[in-house]
């Protein structure tokens, strides 16, 4: 008999091929109607788009912060605060991946206003209550209800020229979001659904925009993948991949997606001995696995040419002691405990760039 608690988390989600459109009513719904646009330096002219598409609806927008940068550094995101505060801004509008919807997500909380999330990549930070933050060196995580986005919108149309290995990159990132919803303390048949649904659907589409970048149904049905992943997020509680990986991109400074793309496998086989079913289950997500998960999961990254070696990233081989050393520190609830020696060889193999083995 099972036993789980389930809590629904209070998104509104809006899905289909130009619905970005759809942002003045969004905003008309929340009561707000000067928001300030959120974007990395590289989706400033998204946010120049989303001024049109305000104006066509006679509203403007307070001003755009186009500085947004990975892993939420505190100091930018008090820079763009006092922007914030200076245009008296009553909302905030994040287009972008996981580092535009972090700033958001910190402006948000700190400010006391709405936050609309408009995803052009598959992170799934959109869907969670979590704010990770980096200062000096560190990155900290945190979860609240209000650190939500009030509404998020997907629009495939605005993921057509989302270059085909970022798709790839931020689609494994989103499948590792899966994987540790299926094993997580708080886990349950609900979530277990959306995991599976979720990594059948990026496992699937990947190859397809990796055979034709064009293909835009294939971009919509990882697209729905990527919502369902971050889904998964959003409702548990992670474990040692996402420790990593955070380990590794808040102290050593690794860029987010390949990290998790490259420390997803060994993640995995590193907790296979304590979840044989849930391994078992994953397996019937991932196209010719021969119901083994981890034989699976390289399979897939490797017909999509993924990043697989962390010394690739620019981590240095004296960067395993210090990762190791920081991933033991802090204790987290994990299928198997934490065994130093593991854990170093855990990482030694995903700097080096080796195929993740069940033997860890």
């Amino acid at each position: 008999m099972n036993t789980f608690e389930y809590n629904v988390l209070a998104s509104r989600v809006i899905f289909g091929p130009g619905t970005v459109k759809q942002l003045p009513a969004e905003l008309k719904r929340l009561n707000v109607s000067s928001p300030l646009l959120l974007s990395t330096p590289r989706g400033s002219k998204q946010t120049d788009e989303l001024v049109e598409i305000l104006h066509g609806d006679s509203m403007q927008a307070a001003g755009a912060f186009n500085n947004a940068v990975m892993h939420t550094p505190t100091h930018v995101t008090e820079n763009a605060l006092q922007v914030l505060r200076s245009k008296s801004a009553d909302s905030v509008v994040s287009i972008g991946g996981g580092s535009v919807v972090g700033l958001g997500k910190a402006l948000s909380i700190r400010a006391g206003i709405p936050h609309i999330s408009i995803a052009t990549t598959f992170s799934g930070s959109e869907m969670t209550p979590i704010l990770g933050e980096t200062d000096q060196g560190k990155k900290t995580t945190r979860s609240d209800p209000k650190i939500l986005p009030a509404t998020v919108i997907y629009d495939v149309d605005l993921m057509m020229t989302l270059p085909q290995k970022t798709c790839t990159v931020s689609g494994i990132n989103a499948i590792a979001h899966a994987v540790e919803a299926l094993y997580a303390k708080n886990t349950n048949p609900v979530i277990t659904l959306l995991a599976l649904e979720g990594t059948k659907a990026l496992a699937e589409a990947l190859p397809q925009i990796k055979a034709d970048p064009s293909l835009k149904p294939a971009r919509d049905r990882a697209l729905y993948g990527a919502w369902l992943c971050g889904a998964c997020l959003g409702s548990s509680s992670m474990a040692l991949h996402h420790k990593l990986c955070h380990t590794l991109g808040g102290s050593i400074g690794l860029p987010h997606a390949e990290t998790h793309t490259i420390v997803l496998p060994h993640a995995l086989s590193y907790n296979a001995p304590a979840i044989p079913e849930q391994m078992a289950k994953l397996a019937t997500a991932l196209p010719d696995s021969d119901g083994d998960a981890t034989k699976g999961l390289n399979l897939l990254l490797d017909k999509l040419e993924a990043p697989r070696a962390l010394k690739d990233l620019g981590m240095s081989e004296s960067d395993i002691d210090k990762a190791t050393e920081i991933a033991m520190g802090t204790q987290y609830p994990n299928p198997r405990p934490l065994e130093r020696a593991a854990i170093h060889e855990l990482i030694r193999r995903a700097w080096a760039g080796e195929p993740a083995r069940a033997d860890l």
